[in-house]
């Protein structure tokens, strides 16, 4: 039995003349973590766009694969569908709402598997207010393990830059995903703070079962959690492998270093 939960068949997404990412083939296995590496500009937060709804691709297949569930095709989806099949993802600029609660955030992030519709927040019964009390609770849980429950009640623009890292990625978690997609988590943290993320994204993946994807410059991070590592070069994929395996190819080496090997 297969434990893929994504597949990614010939994906081409085309700006112009311009192919941001060409000729796309990957698979993701349920519980890895799979990293997703290159140069700037190399196409990777595209190919993320293009995983989330941001972006229908010019070509190719995009196949979400919940644990248990048949196999759904995602290309031109909204983004919101795509989050209620499973998949959730952080951005590499920060993408909060600086003026609502740390608290507030995450509770936005639970719209997805609300069951209140228009109706049930007009009238404001008793069953949309029990939803609403462990909305609340919920999100203040996942506020716990992010170990970030003493700033629940802070503005999120008041939060250190490491916390508000944090923070996105909690609000992820509050759609309840099985797959999930961090564009440079460690972008802007000190060594000490990338150290306790990976910690952190180790304990989510084996507490939620998480299959996650990950783009990262940070190598250390990379080489302590990717389960597997493909690397991208001008929309293309060059490599695929484990961490040690790529960081020994000689066309990663080319890509990263500019020079022939």
């Amino acid at each position: 039995m297969s434990n893929k939960v994504l597949e990614i068949n010939n994906l081409l997404m085309q700006f112009g003349g311009l192919k941001a990412v060409n000729d796309v083939t990957l698979d993701l296995e349920q519980s890895k973590i799979t990293s997703l590496i290159g140069p700037n500009g190399a196409g990777k937060t595209t190919f993320f766009n293009c995983l989330t709804g941001v972006y229908e691709p010019t070509s190719g297949d995009i196949n979400i694969i919940a644990p248990g569930k048949k196999s759904i095709r995602a290309n031109g989806l909204k983004p919101n569908k795509v989050t209620e099949l499973g998949l959730a993802r952080t951005f590499q600029n920060i993408r909060l709402f600086q003026d609502m609660t740390v608290l507030e955030n995450v509770m936005i992030g639970r719209h997805p598997v609300t069951k209140a519709g228009l109706l049930g927040a007009i009238f404001n019964g008793k069953n949309t207010k029990a939803e609403e009390e462990k909305i609340i609770y919920d999100s203040y849980q996942i506020l716990k393990k992010m170990e970030l429950e003493q700033f629940a009640n802070e503005f999120a623009s008041n939060l250190p830059y490491g916390a508000q890292r944090l923070l996105e990625i909690a609000r992820a978690l509050a759609t309840d995903p099985f797959l999930l997609l961090l564009d440079e988590p460690a972008a802007g943290m000190n060594p000490q703070e990338t150290i306790s993320l990976i910690g952190t994204i180790e304990k989510l993946k084996h507490e939620h079962n998480l299959s996650i994807l990950l783009i990262e410059h940070d190598m250390h991070l990379v080489m302590n959690l990717s389960d597997m590592c493909n690397v991208m070069d001008y929309g293309k994929l060059i490599a695929k492998g484990t961490p040690e395996e790529t960081s020994k190819n000689p066309e990663v080496i080319k890509a990263y270093l500019g020079e022939d090997v």
